[in-house]
């Protein structure tokens, strides 16, 4: 097994192209206009495959706008500006990290991309730097090319034959890092993902949240080819992507086997039969449906394709269960390329008939049509005949390409583990140069300037915190990997609060009161300065920093004093805490008298409802500990 990666993530910056802000917008959009996107030829007078399959579904693509957010270069209405310097000087940043080679001029090139995702076309990226490396524990990851692109338009909807996009996205600086095929096992495959994603966060510069970063996975087994799988988001999903596909083309490559051994001539021919008049009055509700809208049942006999097609185990007719989509051959591959082609809903086979309604009599029926032999299978569509017979062409075109085991081509990671076709894989017909943006010099001064302000990686700050914090190793890692890594030392910075207390406020007493719903993002990260000096300075006890949390997120004008007169918190002397306890030991004498230490427990809470929020509890711990064992003594 080969695998190797593509890893997009969005950096924090100001667009690539404009100085339009990075954000995401879902109020309604002010700007409406509509395009339709053709293929051309490179400069050797070559079409993109990829981009001429995008071209023959005949989408339109409705483009929504902001007057705010965004202007002409999205709209492809203004060339590009000059590249933002903060986006260059972080990918440059991240290729040092990834002991890269930068380039000594940065070119950009225009990639073909006509499925409406750009206005332009095409999308513009350049190379950063080559030759990197990665150290995992499994053996060095080569880093063939590090990046720096422009994100695309994100899909909003889609409306009849018009795909809707919002540009809000499209322009977002994006690094590309592209590793060599030296991942060698599923579970690899996720620890490099999660490390090449650990680097790039500990820059500081990258967006954070679902979708700003992706995996676009490749794979090939031996025998097998490589098959580019993308839009991977979550680490967990990697290694079950990863061994679905290689099991895939395992499939694949003995389905192959088989077909050879049963058409050696690989004798397919190109028939489309009308069998609708088979199905007159079937029980299928599918055909039912498709036939009272004027569709038509369209059959193609495909020669030495029975039990190709179908489960490797036994199945219920017109049933699946899991495991069974799982061990699917042929079926699958067939009904993505009909749907992606020609957008019809779904596909029959012999292998799964009958089924779906449709009877024993109405199988015969077709396979008599058909004079089909003994090995022989077929493919229906029922739908408009012009769709239907666009469906059996992008199936026979798969039923080719079977007898050859496993297509290169882009694929799409699904919920499930499992991928979907997507398109052919791109071929180099794609990339042409960028006549808007001059060659930009990379000198060694600006190299230097970034080396010296490296930041640190992930596993080493996780052991200075353990080292200079006393946090434990978990949590010094959960510190370190969230996005409040910063402000927690901004806070142990300028003020003497424990580490450990400052740690387990930001990452769990914050969290739980956002699960709760209480606005705590309304809490500015001075407010929390000062709420944590107040604690060092024991003037409030770390019990009361989720109450003043709560009030200021309701009050955020409110001052800290205000929050604590509000919420009758005012520090206790440990003389009043002394006084307390000796009254309530006196109030509980028969009490203690019955339990002896075993009322520690119980009177530590009663003291705690009258204090909490007022003095540390460790403190009042220790002086009833201290005030009982003399009581019991005496």
């Amino acid at each position: 097994m080969k695998i190797g990666f593509e890893i997009h993530q969005q950096l924090d910056t100001n667009k690539l192209f404009c100085n339009c802000p990075s954000v995401l917008r879902e109020d309604k959009p002010d700007i409406v206009l509509k395009r339709r996107l053709r293929p051309t030829q490179s400069e050797l007078g070559e079409i993109d495959k990829a981009a001429l399959q995008e071209f023959l579904k005949g989408k339109g693509f409705i483009y929504e706008a902001y007057q705010e957010t965004t202007c002409l270069v999205e709209m492809d209405e203004e060339p590009p500006h000059m590249p933002n310097e903060e986006a260059i000087s972080t990918a440059l940043e991240v290729a040092l990290l990834l002991n890269a080679n930068p380039v000594e001029e940065i070119h950009f090139m225009r990639k073909l991309v006509i499925d409406g995702s750009n206005t332009s076309g095409f999308q513009r990226t350049a190379i950063i730097a080559q030759n990197g490396k990665l150290e995992t524990p499994e053996g060095v990851v080569g880093i063939p090319m590090i990046c720096l692109e422009e994100e695309a338009a994100r899909k909003t909807g889609e409306e009849g034959m018009n795909v809707i996009f919002r540009l809000d996205r499209l322009g977002i600086p994006l690094v590309e890092i592209t590793t060599s095929p030296d991942i060698r096992t599923p579970q690899q495959a996720r620890e490099v993902a999660k490390k090449i994603g650990e680097l790039l966060r500990a820059t500081g510069k990258v967006k954070r949240g679902i979708g700003t970063i992706r995996q676009d996975i490749n794979i090939s087994i031996e025998g097998g080819a490589r098959v580019e799988i993308k839009g991977v988001q979550e680490l967990n999903q990697i290694p079950i992507i990863v061994e679905n596909e290689a099991m895939r083309q395992q499939r694949l490559i003995k389905t192959s086997a088989e077909l050879r051994k049963k058409n050696p001539k690989r004798d397919l021919s190109f028939k489309i039969v009308d069998v609708t008049k088979v199905f007159s009055n079937t029980s299928s509700k599918i055909i039912n449906a498709q036939l009272n809208r004027g569709g038509r049942v369209l059959a193609l006999k495909l020669k030495g394709f029975k039990g190709t097609m179908g489960s490797l185990a036994c199945s219920t007719p017109g049933k699946k269960s899991t495991n069974e989509v799982a061990q699917k051959k042929l079926g699958p591959e067939f009904a993505q390329y009909a749907r992606v082609v020609a957008g019809v809903k779904g596909i029959f086979h012999s292998d799964e008939l009958p089924g779906y309604g449709i009877s024993e009599e109405e199988v015969r029926k077709i396979e008599d049509i058909l004079k089909l032999e003994e090995d022989d299978g077929f493919v229906l569509v029922a739908e408009k005949k012009e769709k239907a017979k666009k469906a059996l062409k992008a199936v026979f075109k798969r039923a080719r390409m079977a007898f050859d085991g496993v297509p290169e081509e882009t694929r799409v990671a699904n919920p499930d583990g499992t991928t979907s076709y997507m398109r052919p894989l791109p071929g180099a017909a794609r990339m042409y140069p960028e006549t808007d943006i001059p060659p930009i010099v990379v000198t060694e001064k600006v190299l230097e300037k970034i080396r010296s302000s490296l930041p640190e990686l992930y596993e080493e700050k996780i052991q200075r915190y353990i080292r200079e914090y006393s946090l434990s190793g978990e949590l010094a890692a959960q510190m370190v990997k969230s996005d409040r890594s910063l402000l927690f030392e901004k806070i142990i910075g300028k003020t003497t609060a424990s580490p450990t207390i400052v740690a387990n406020t930001l990452l769990g007493t914050m969290k739980d009161l956002k699960r709760e719903g209480i606005a705590v993002e309304n809490v500015t990260d001075e407010r929390l300065i000062e709420i944590f000096s107040l604690v060092a300075d024991n003037r409030i006890a770390k019990e009361a920093i989720p109450e003043i949390i709560i009030f200021l997120s309701h009050h955020p004008n409110a001052t800290l004093n205000e929050a604590r007169e509000s919420l009758g918190i005012s520090s206790f002397k440990e003389n009043e805490i002394e006084e307390l306890i000796d009254k309530i030991i006196k109030e509980k004498e028969s009490f203690i008298k019955e339990r002896g230490l075993a009322a520690e427990k119980p009177l530590m809470g009663l003291i705690m409802s009258k204090v909490r929020g007022k003095i540390d509890g460790k403190t009042v711990n220790k002086i009833l500990k201290m005030k009982l064992e003399n009581f019991l003594n005496a």
